[in-house]
């Protein structure tokens, strides 16, 4: 528990480094370099293009990052009058409480508190995802893909201007670390040069699984159930897609693709505002 406790910790502290880091690479090392073709037009270059693609990914990504810690699931426990006994003692084993109407409950040892459909506790945020912030962290995960996949192709095209080598062969990017390597301990590479490779894997391998983490939970989505449902091996009630689309993104979901807004309500406070 310590260590989950610590890297609760760490891991937020890591995600907004690498965010830093990777902000004041494109804006002055990546941007900067794309203004030497003097063919293209100043409205249209693609400094200018590559720079407007770039804020507008970071600032969805950070939007909704900030959106998912701000929309915490709502403590279910407290409204419940859990006590200390016996019923907390089963919101621990994962199971419902005794007195609960509430299906896709849990409680959350890190976070401390007893949420509706709790889908998994990110390290990453620091939170639990549930019903209030799915939407929220989803389009945190597309956007950080983007923008990690968005800071690959420029640095690639730095280093490819930089060290005046060609990417057109396939096998070129996966030889490029070793080679760098011994060329860095030769004294032929510089470290600034080394340290925008590194961030070049990196970045691939942040975006890769925030990816595939995004279709991972979109395809959860569709069928209705939370990656706790599916642990705990919980039947869910068959409903069509449209419903379970409906259910996270709400109906202004095309909002929510372009501008970081707040996720709907959960259906447990509509149903106390009932």
């Amino acid at each position: 528990m310590l260590v989950l406790r610590l890297l609760n910790v760490v891991a937020p502290a890591y995600f907004l480094c690498i965010s830093l880091v990777t902000f004041v690479l494109q804006i002055f090392v990546f941007i900067p370099s794309m203004f030497r073709d003097p063919s293209t037009t100043p409205l249209f270059s693609p400094a200018l293009l590559h720079g407007a693609l770039f804020l507008f990914l970071s600032a969805n990504a950070l939007g909704n990052y900030v959106l998912v810690i701000q929309s915490s699931p709502e403590d279910l426990g407290k409204d419940l009058n859990l006590s200390k006994g016996a019923e907390v003692a089963d919101w621990l084993d994962g199971s419902r409480s005794p007195g609960s109407a509430l299906p896709s409950t849990h409680f959350c040892r890190l976070c401390a508190r007893v949420t509706q459909r709790h889908d998994h506790h990110c390290f990453f945020t620091g939170n639990c995802i549930g019903s209030r912030n799915m939407r929220n962290f989803i389009m945190f995960c597309l956007y950080t893909s983007l923008a990690c996949l968005d800071s690959l192709v420029a640095g690639m095209a730095y280093i490819s201007a930089t060290l005046s080598m060609s990417f057109e062969d396939p096998l070129a990017f996966l030889t490029l670390l070793p080679h760098s390597i011994s060329q860095f301990f030769s004294g032929a590479l510089l470290s600034s040069e080394m340290f925008v490779i590194l961030m070049l894997y990196l970045w691939l391998g942040i975006g890769l699984a925030c990816a595939g983490f995004c279709c991972h939970q979109m395809l959860l989505i569709l069928r209705g159930q939370t990656r706790y449902q599916v642990r705990k091996g919980m039947v869910v009630r068959a409903r069509p897609w449209r419903e379970n689309l409906q259910e996270v993104f709400g109906k202004k979901w095309l909002l929510g693709l372009f501008i970081p807004v707040q996720n709907v309500e959960s259906s447990y406070r509509r149903q106390k505002e009932k």
